[in-house]
């Protein structure tokens, strides 16, 4: 039952039937379970611009049509607004309802429609560091929450995989490493080697000419370059993929810069022609003053092209190819002149179509000194990240269960190490900087990864105990709210398509985490005041445990959409 859309479809019949063509219906669940369970405040903006009292028009609405039988009452309080409150049979219904769709209430609005999401982007041959945690745990939720609606998402990690900094790495891999690290060469190598290479070129010109002309070899398709060049990345890849896979990221495409690198040159000839490039001191740039940005270049004076080029041909591709609703990029707030200059590039160009361009910018993520940086030395190694949150939670795990086999405390400290990670970053709003400290991102109390994870585990737990005891499933139990413990319980699970949505829409997975807070909170208080299998009958345990098997099936599948793990004992 929808018992919010049945509640809307009455209230818009009765707005109508009082001030026709006013557009009134919108609910929203009410702060104070005082004043009812949902409040609508259209009458006052209609009143106003009908030239009417809102509380009369509040009152004339609230009396025009019978009450739909999943209402208890509809007043009118303060100056016009209109209070609902529900019967608990209705939103009981409602609940059942949602606990048994396998979506869990959660409407396919984006059936039909494709969405690309480019997240992630770290550069070949260097190690992901703490920065890049960010864009993938928040791209990935999206991803997931998006896929929950019912787009078709096409996940693409754009990698930097092209550049002038590959001819200086391939003469740093067969200048300063042995034949036997060559043989098992791995990211940290070819990192180091990059360092080397790199430091030689500021007092050496003889090696930089060296290092560009292997890189116009590369360019140039030589084949000993290309096999070189090839390894790297998928020496690189295979790391990439051992992090990702702790992570629980998956990719649909890797489709690096190069990629894109034979339709550059046709890029800026249709700049060109267009009359949208122009040349200055031998570059081609667009003038973007006109549109209240900086000029862009698109080609530089020695005929090299750079990010914003390489982009747009990224959009050409990604619309030709897939003819998504959507194209979504997940990166900090630095670059976001960049994605106004390109995008407003691609519109004069008539790249995008029906095609949105969307940039999902981050606040950056600092130490308490300040910003992390590799000159300063204090980057932190992602693989670190994760290795330090898994032992701090193994501490944890074997000092609560020593007895458990090694096998499961292992993957049990792995799963709150990484839900901590997640969480610390996804209960934020993206927009806001986070400051990094291990006590923060580890925390495994109070509104924490952990603190999720662990009341999804005493759900299930609670579950298997009834279970045992009863010898049937929870679902096949009729749902009575009795209490209003149960019933702000039942209402909250009746937001969870909301929910979703609104992160959606957002794209703030934020929206999703704050919801599971409240959830869980909720539960808590619900845990407190009424006892399940120890209730003072078996019908009222029956129905207070299809309660709590409902608010496991959302807190899960939250929890699963967010990308943190959820297992199932702590």
């Amino acid at each position: 039952m929808d018992c919010e859309g049945l509640a809307k479809a009455w209230l818009a019949a009765a707005f109508e039937a009082v001030v026709p063509g006013c557009g009134g219906g919108k609910v929203v669940p009410s702060k104070d379970s005082r004043f009812g369970d949902w409040q609508c405040n259209d009458a006052m903006g209609i009143a106003k611009r009908a030239g009417k009292n809102p509380r009369e028009v509040a009152q004339a609405v609230v009396q025009a049509l019978p009450l739909p039988e999943i209402l208890e009452k509809a007043e009118v309080a303060g100056p016009g607004f209109i209070n609902l409150t529900l019967s608990r049979k209705a939103v009981a219904a409602g609940v059942e309802a949602l606990a048994a769709d396998p979506k869990l209430g959660v409407a396919q609005r984006g059936a039909g429609e494709k969405v690309v999401i480019d997240y992630s982007s770290p550069n070949v041959a260097k190690p992901m560091h703490i920065g890049h945690i960010r864009s993938t745990v928040i791209g990935n939720a999206i991803d997931r929450i998006l896929r929950a609606l019912g787009y078709e998402v096409i996940a693409d990690n754009h990698l930097g995989d092209w550049g002038t900094q590959f001819g200086i790495l391939i003469m740093g891999y067969r200048a300063f490493l042995t034949d036997e690290e060559r043989a098992n060469l791995t990211v940290e190598l070819l990192e180091k080697v990059y360092v080397q290479s790199y430091g030689r070129t500021k007092d050496d010109p003889a090696w930089l000419d060296r290092c560009r002309e292997e890189l116009v070899k590369l360019q140039a398709g030589d084949a000993e370059n290309r096999a070189v060049w090839e390894r790297f990345i998928e020496i690189s890849l295979k790391e990439f993929g051992r992090i990702y896979a702790r992570l629980g990221v998956k990719f649909d495409l890797y489709r690096g810069e190069s990629y894109y690198q034979p339709t550059l040159g046709p890029t800026v000839e249709a700049l060109r022609a267009q009359g949208l490039a122009t040349q200055s001191e031998g570059a081609w740039i667009v003038d973007l003053k006109d549109a209240g940005l900086e000029v862009a270049i698109v080609q530089k004076r020695d005929g090299g092209f750079n990010y914003t080029t390489t982009d747009i041909a990224t959009v050409k591709s990604r619309v030709e190819e897939f003819a998504p609703a959507r194209i979504i990029y997940v990166t900090d707030e630095r670059q976001q002149l960049h994605f106004k200059q390109f995008f407003h590039i691609c519109g004069r160009l008539g790249l995008c179509g029906k095609t949105l361009l969307q940039h999902v910018w981050f606040g950056l993520m600092r130490l308490p000194e300040g910003t992390f940086s590799t000159r300063q030395g204090n980057v932190i190694k992602l693989e670190t990240l994760l290795d330090e949150a898994a032992a701090r939670a193994r501490k944890i795990v074997d000092e609560s269960h020593p007895d458990w086999p090694e096998a499961e405390r292992a993957a049990l400290a792995e799963a709150i190490g990484i839900g901590a990670i997640k969480y610390a970053d996804l209960s934020h709003d993206p927009t806001t900087m986070i400051v990094f400290t291990w006590d923060k991102a580890l925390a495994l109390e109070g509104n924490s990864g952990p603190y999720l994870q662990y009341a999804n585990a005493r759900l299930n737990s609670l579950l298997e105990k009834y279970r045992a005891t009863v010898g049937q499933e929870p679902d096949t139990q009729p749902l009575a709210l009795g209490t209003e413990a149960e019933k702000a319980l039942a209402l909250h699970l009746l937001q969870f398509p909301n929910a979703i949505q609104r992160a959606g829409d957002l794209c703030k997975p934020s929206v999703l985490a704050d919801y599971l807070y409240q959830l869980s909170q909720l539960y808590s208080s619900f845990y407190q005041s009424s006892p399940v299998l120890k209730a003072e009958s078996e019908a009222v345990r029956d129905s207070r445990i299809r309660l709590c098997s409902a608010v496991s099936k959302v807190l899960r599948g939250g929890l699963t959409l967010l990308g943190i793990p959820t297992p199932e004992r702590i």
